[in-house]
């Protein structure tokens, strides 16, 4: 058979490719719809099926994301939806697998907690953040996944995080580091500098100092993996086409940094780990680690996953209040009030007095519905199913191995799920912690922290950190001036979303007498 297709001649043979190639998508289609319509459902508005219309979707979709402008290629793909079906569309490149994108709260329920069983990270995504994040929370499945939440679970307990000793540490550091003088300083480097030592300095015992020495290899090499991490994960059909030269090279950073900690850990007893755990001051993440397994590479596959978590979305939702907050001297000076006449001008809170400062709350809570930290996820299904359609119509099949990306920065932005603007309720596209006073989001609306089984581990941890920076900050300084372009600012979407250009301000101290007067 070989010889007589040989026989044939190039031409003939290459015109018999071609054939095939085009025969292939068209009859996958037929074979796609076939199993949607065993299933019962039905797909949802189609983007493209076949590479003539895929590759140049995915390849503005990596052009979007370099010159960050990622949430208007993701609207965009739902301006033209019928209303049969307006917040889900369908792309697939090679027929193999499809990618649903969706902006809507029901989807995003089901494939979180009410069908949480038929979906999860799938092998794909695995494959594509293994190397940073190995087998770790963020990245596996089933059992896997289930025994890495219970491995991380003991140091997020509430007596855990009431101890606030390393927040104050930090926050002082912090506060040293602004120019008394009036000079402007970029708040968002300070807090991505913070963050990640009090992270460093929780999960290992010991901080980079990044605070004290911003040039250290080890935040370049950290901001480096993650923005490579991201273009892989947009450009998942083509990752093996993309340079990992940097990529690999900033792991191998991350790694040389922490296999010291790993090894001195490993190298204590049973009982030496288990007399450390008895003291809350000396008890570190890794040292919890190591009481319940002594593997180096679990051990470095959950410090890498905690330390992206505990350090990005802290610092970018810091940066994002503050640059608010530059703009509204009205809600500062409502928040800073609040939070002296419950904790004064220099005691530092307890864990009770953050939790009792409520429009401290509301004013992270609306920091987190215009900015959630985590601006786009994605779900693989494990097996055959489907997403609820809207009232009316058939649900929309999802086969198993296709891959459902949802934003949380979309949805939330979306006018019609929020209450028609009046007196009470200002334009939702507006910064405004004064709604919280009198309004709630429904269910699945708000997703700040994810939802379901895999809801963040650390949000109590996250939220506590936050609240006790912004309280020592307004203790310090009675206003906030931008020294930035207002209207020039972007939301850098990379795995976590931050301002583009910083948040350039200048912090003015309070007088003595302004302070004990508020």
């Amino acid at each position: 058979m070989l010889d007589y297709l040989l026989s044939l001649g190039p031409l003939y043979l290459c015109g018999l490719a071609l054939g095939c190639i085009v025969a292939y998508f068209p009859l996958r289609k037929a074979y796609v719809d076939y199993r949607i319509w065993r299933l019962g459902g039905v797909r949802s508005p189609l983007i493209a099926t076949n590479p003539l219309w895929g590759l140049p979707f995915f390849v503005s979709a990596g052009s979007k994301q370099i010159n960050n402008e990622l949430l208007d290629h993701f609207e965009g793909l739902f301006k033209n939806t019928p209303p049969e079906c307006p917040n889900c569309v369908e792309i697939s490149t090679f027929g193999v697998v499809r990618f649903l994108m969706t902006q809507e709260p029901e989807h995003v329920k089901t494939i979180l907690a009410t069908k949480f069983n038929d979906f999860g990270k799938g092998p794909r995504f695995h494959d594509t953040w293994s190397p940073f994040l190995g087998d770790s929370i963020f990245t596996t499945d089933g059992q896997t996944w289930a025994d890495s939440r219970a491995l991380i679970r003991p140091m997020f307990i509430k007596d855990r995080v009431r101890d606030l000793e390393i927040f104050d540490r930090w926050t002082d550091a912090l506060i040293s580091q602004i120019p008394a003088d009036g000079q402007t300083i970029d708040m968002m480097d300070l807090f991505y500098r913070m963050t990640l030592d009090v992270t460093t300095d929780f999960l290992l015992g010991d901080s980079v100092n990044s605070l004290g020495n911003p040039k250290h290899e080890f935040v370049d090499a950290f901001k480096e993996v993650q923005r490579i991490q991201m273009l892989l994960t947009i450009l998942s059909p083509f990752r093996n086409f993309i340079p990992k030269h940097r990529y690999s090279r900033g792991i191998r950073i991350l790694e040389r940094f922490i296999s010291p900690y790993i090894s001195r850990t490993l190298s204590l007893s049973p009982t030496d780990l288990d007399t450390l755990s008895k003291s809350d001051k000396d008890f570190t993440f890794l040292h919890s680690l190591a009481l319940s397994t002594r593997s180096p590479k679990v051990i470095r596959d959950q410090l890498m996953s905690v330390l992206i978590a505990g350090r990005d979305t802290t610092a970018a939702t810091l940066s994002w209040t503050i640059y608010e907050l530059a703009h509204y001297p009205a809600i500062y000076a409502r928040l800073r009030s609040t939070i002296l006449a419950t904790v004064g001008a220099t005691r530092p809170p307890t864990y009770e007095d953050l939790k009792s400062l409520t429009y401290l709350t509301h004013t992270l809570n609306e920091t987190l519905r215009l900015y959630p930290a985590v601006p786009y996820n994605l779900r693989a299904a494990l097996r055959d199913t489907s997403l609820p359609g809207v009232p009316g119509q058939p649900d929309i099949a999802v086969l198993k191995g296709d891959v459902v990306v949802y934003s949380a920065l979309s949805m939330q932005r979306r006018a019609d799920l929020y209450p028609p603007v009046s007196a009470m309720f200002v334009d939702p596209a507006v910064f405004s912690p004064d709604r919280w006073d009198h309004w709630t989001p429904k269910a699945w609306n708000y997703l700040p922290f994810n939802g379901g089984p895999r809801i963040c581990v650390g949000q109590n941890f996250a939220m506590t950190e936050m609240a006790f920076t912004l309280v020592r900050l307004l203790q310090k300084y009675d206003r906030l001036e931008y020294r930035g372009d207002w209207h020039a600012q972007y939301h850098k979407a990379e795995i976590v979303g931050a301002p583009g250009h910083g948040v350039p301000v200048v912090f003015h101290e309070a007088e003595d007498g302004d302070a004990a007067a508020a």
